[in-house]
């Protein structure tokens, strides 16, 4: 379940809040991001997001005072329970069982928009979270076990005859489930909300069936609102089950997808690569054999100079089928994704962390955003700056791969400085090494065991292209900064 709901958790970043168009990356990307964009931007919960924690104590706190209630229930466990006194005890758990979760929804429900993280690790976040309501839960029962005298009662006459606080208490607690279900409704935005708004709207019949005719334990009326509890409990779990095994298949099928398009991408890279050297390698070699006869000649005693016009010639038409190859090959890809159009970085670099959340995911990495939105409009192609901030994530996770897990953070934020809108994709990791930081935009220069070289070179040659500029702003052994400028687009003229 953790996994589940940490890996369907990214609605929160605030994505939900304002829809963004999709990239036409390729035909290939098409269905997958569209089922991500949609899963992504609606069905889930940052695990560090404090509205989550609140729901997911709503749960714990449900869960402990039901375990509580059939411990104290009289001819559960022993003829007048285990704990608590015989008439009233289980009766204030059942009233804690039924209050605190709808609150805790509640709670969840008008806050969950705010968008605000909890700081500190993971860990930290939850062993605080149990901590409170543990605490919670042993203040309470307490009361409800040890000063339940001080309590209003429920029995007076007899484990079966209720007083009227009974009927006046299920009455409470369904306005209470009606009143959390039309807060979920009108401040729904997720697919969390949604099964919420199910959980909260099955547990409402067994309220009014109880006010109706449950007045007395053990009656009929109990039974059966007991009963449409336990059916209702079961059909819940069923369907949840059931949603829970076609989208973790949905999910399964489009990271298979993705993958596959990324191979696909990589074995069109080393074809085109082969290619390339194909064409050149044989220009190259005409000039290492025209130099080296050349030099022959020249050091030869007395010097051969009759054939040294038409080497020298033959190593310049080399030199010019070599610049033409070059050429054709920038000219086929320019033509074929160079499509420049006013976007917004932030959406864009949304969508790189929605295909990269599997492996944030798997890296255990924590990612922490602040984006400007509307403010951050540039002219470039959509395809092309997708692929340069897609370059600078995956470099910052493959940095972090050595860091400790709780030391795994990246970092990506936007700012306005003068006509420029700036990104910084920061990482914690070992920072690049001294020596290489005037290289690392070097074509062919890398300091991985199986890299290119081409990555960063690339992604520079790109920014420049629509005037901007990509820079290492910060490398230290606490991690690096690359900062990407790129002209910005007025609000104006972008409409």
């Amino acid at each position: 379940m953790e996994e589940f709901f940490e890996v369907l958790s990214w609605a929160q970043l605030g994505i939900h809040n304002k829809p963004c168009g999709l990239l036409n990356v390729s035909g290939y990307y098409d269905p997958l991001i569209e089922f991500l964009d949609h899963a992504v931007s609606q069905d889930f919960v940052k695990p560090k997001h404090r509205a989550l924690l609140i729901v997911a104590s709503g749960y714990i706190f449900a869960g402990s005072f039901a375990f509580l209630q059939t411990l104290s229930f009289p001819g559960s466990y022993a003829p007048n329970g285990l704990i608590g006194d015989v008439y009233n005890t289980p009766a204030w758990l059942f009233v804690l069982w039924y209050t605190t979760f709808p609150l805790s929804v509640l709670t969840y429900a008008l806050f969950k928009d705010r968008g605000k993280d909890s700081r500190g690790s993971t860990k930290a976040n939850m062993a605080i979270t149990l901590t409170c309501v543990f605490g919670t839960i042993a203040l309470l029962s307490w009361l409800v076990i040890g000063e339940v005298e001080h309590l209003p009662s429920f029995f007076t006459k007899g484990l079966t005859v209720q007083t009227a606080l009974s009927n006046q208490v299920n009455v409470g607690l369904a306005l209470l489930g009606c009143f959390v279900l039309l807060v979920l409704f009108v401040r729904s935005r997720t697919v969390l909300d949604l099964w919420l708004m199910v959980t909260v709207f099955a547990s409402l019949p067994n309220f009014l069936v109880a006010a109706y005719a449950g007045s007395a334990r053990f009656s009929v009326g109990w039974y059966a609102a007991r009963g449409f509890a336990v059916i209702a409990s079961c059909m819940l779990l069923s369907v949840l089950l059931t949603e829970m095994t076609v989208l973790y298949s949905r999910l399964a099928s489009s990271l298979i997808m993705q993958r596959r398009e990324r191979a696909n991408r990589l074995v069109s890279i080393d074809a085109a690569t082969a290619a390339i050297a194909h064409e050149i390698r044989s220009p190259l070699g005409s000039i290492t054999l025209n130099a080296g006869t050349a030099l022959q000649q020249v050091l030869a005693r007395p010097p051969q100079l009759d054939e040294m016009s038409v080497i020298l010639k033959d190593i310049e038409d080399a030199s010019l089928r070599i610049s033409a190859t070059i050429v054709g090959v920038r000219e086929l890809f320019k033509d074929a994704t160079d499509q420049p159009a006013t976007v917004n970085v932030d959406d864009v670099s949304r969508q790189v962390l929605r295909l990269l959340q599997h492996e944030l995911q798997l890296n255990e990495i924590s990612v922490v955003t602040e984006f400007r939105d509307d403010a951050s409009l540039v002219r470039a192609d959509p395809a092309q700056l997708q692929q340069v901030i897609l370059n600078l994530v995956k470099n910052a996770v493959e940095a972090m791969s050595s860091a400790s897990t709780d030391r795994r953070r990246l970092n990506i934020g936007t700012w306005l400085k003068g006509d420029f809108v700036f990104l910084s994709v920061e990482d914690t990791g070992a920072g690049v090494n001294p020596q290489d930081e005037a290289r690392i935009f070097e074509a062919f220069f890398t300091t991985k065991r199986t890299g290119m070289g081409l990555g960063l070179a690339i992604c520079r040659t790109i920014v420049e292209r629509y005037e901007g500029s990509l820079v290492l702003a910060k490398s230290d052994p606490q991690g690096s900064a690359f900062e990407l400028a790129l002209p910005i687009v007025p609000l104006a003229k972008a409409r």
